[in-house]
């Protein structure tokens, strides 16, 4: 595994995806699917393809889709949030086929929430990743006629829907019973984190197998989403810090990108690094070069949270 520790401080130059509102372009999805009915509602897909005349191939290889989970604390959000639509266009500018889904707000209407309130902030984290993996298994039923190979899927998430995605990625690694909608030995091609974190009610993180490539951006000072934990004997709510610290002693491969002085709004900066993203997935997903980086990243043009809710209570309660 080649291992590259950037010590020093790097400045790193954003590409402007993120937009006003009244600089939104015009991008509408190709295609929505339903897939999935649970009691309360129907969830849906929207398919954005690479735009015509886009390089989607890199080293002989069909880029991967990206499949998208949006953030909200579990209360809000949406797959069509405007301010993510101009990240969506670089994307598919890029190559990428990028499905963004919707799931169940688990946390919608709670008067309290958090960890305080485990159980039912453990509820909203797995109903979440439930209704992921019935998007996967969808996409795997149907990918002659979606164009998408269900081996080639990056997940990426913002705040609560990078939870989602983490806690999704720890439960197959895990094999437990939530995975049980997907084929044994499914494995995701990667993981795009922004601000996310994986609770546990086992102790310390366990990886059961190696981890698929996992990108990890997060604020130093992020109190919504835990930069490194909040933990009480067997309980833990485990942020980007813990996790890389698990994946380095599973073997795994990680790029870890740290944000020294920022809090939760590092979970809105997808249209900001789309360079760094596309690096990863070429790097290690494509060419499977198992880079390892771990890197503090100063960089002034980072938003203020545009878009993000910011506040505490979301997830912990106080």
């Amino acid at each position: 595994m080649k291992k590259t520790i950037l010590a020093a401080i790097i400045a790193l130059m954003p590409m402007a995806a993120g937009a006003d509102n009244n600089e939104i372009p015009c991008i509408e999805p190709d295609g929505t699917y339903m897939f999935a009915r649970r009691d309360t509602c129907d969830l849906y897909m929207d398919i954005y393809y690479p735009e015509d005349g886009s390089e989607t191939i890199y080293n002989g290889q069909r880029k991967p889709a990206i499949l998208f989970v949006f953030g909200g604390g579990f209360i809000g959000g949406s797959r069509d949030e405007p301010y993510n639509l101009p990240w969506y266009k670089a994307l598919t500018e890029n190559g990428y086929t990028v499905i963004a889904i919707d799931y169940r707000l688990g946390l919608k209407g709670a008067e309290s929430v958090g960890i305080g309130q485990v159980d039912v902030l453990d509820k909203a984290i797995h109903m979440a990743v439930e209704d992921l993996f019935s998007a996967t298994a969808f996409i795997a039923e149907n990918a002659d006629a979606l164009n998408v190979a269900p081996d080639k899927l990056v997940l990426c998430g913002s705040s609560a829907g990078a939870i989602t995605i983490l806690q999704a990625e720890y439960e197959l690694c895990n094999r437990t019973h939530y995975a049980a909608e997907l084929p044994e030995g499914f494995r995701y091609a990667g993981l795009m984190s922004f601000a996310g974190g994986i609770l546990s009610r086992q102790g310390k993180l366990k990886f059961g197998r190696e981890a698929s490539p996992i990108m990890l951006l997060h604020g130093t000072e992020d109190k919504l989403v835990n930069y490194k934990q909040v933990a009480f004997f067997n309980l833990g709510f485990y942020g980007s810090h813990r996790i890389a610290e698990r994946l380095e002693k599973s073997g795994s491969v990680y790029c870890i990108f740290r944000y020294p002085g920022h809090g939760h709004e590092i979970a809105s900066i997808m249209g900001q690094t789309v360079p760094m993203q596309d690096a990863f997935i070429k790097e290690n997903v494509i060419d499977g070069k198992r880079t390892v980086i771990d890197a503090t990243v100063n960089s002034p043009g980072i938003p203020s949270g545009k878009g993000m809710s910011q506040s505490r209570k979301e997830l912990y309660g106080n």
